[in-house]
């Protein structure tokens, strides 16, 4: 398929209502979950240790570590389960890719906040 063609057909599935965030910020993502017949809002929030990809493909990769044990989740950026993002910290970082906080622990793993 032509490029041009998928970027007219995926048009109306790209949201506007993202707020600017990148690796580094601090996130509250609202996902939708549903089970059965019944849908709940779930809150993820941890640090964005990644964004990628461009247009309706676009993902970014949030981190949290709870009681020890470290969870990442990667959300397509314009999924209709994602109700709401919310940035809360906004991070100083001076990479694209946080990996090395994987081998991190306790304060060392902590990021420093931007100043506004």
């Amino acid at each position: 398929m032509d490029a041009s063609i998928l970027s007219e057909i995926t048009a109306n599935q790209l949201r506007s209502d993202l707020p600017a965030f990148s690796a580094g910020d601090s996130v509250r993502i609202h996902v939708r979950v549903i089970e059965g017949d019944k849908e709940r809002i779930q809150i993820f929030e941890g640090d964005v240790i990644q964004r990628r990809g461009s247009g309706i493909h676009a993902t970014f990769t949030v981190r949290k570590v709870t009681q020890g044990v470290a969870v990442e989740r990667i959300f397509p950026l314009h999924s209709p389960r994602i109700a709401k993002i919310e940035p809360f910290r906004y991070g100083r970082v001076r990479r694209a890719r946080l990996y090395y906080l994987r081998d991190r622990k306790g304060r060392a793993a902590r990021i420093p906040e931007k100043r506004r």
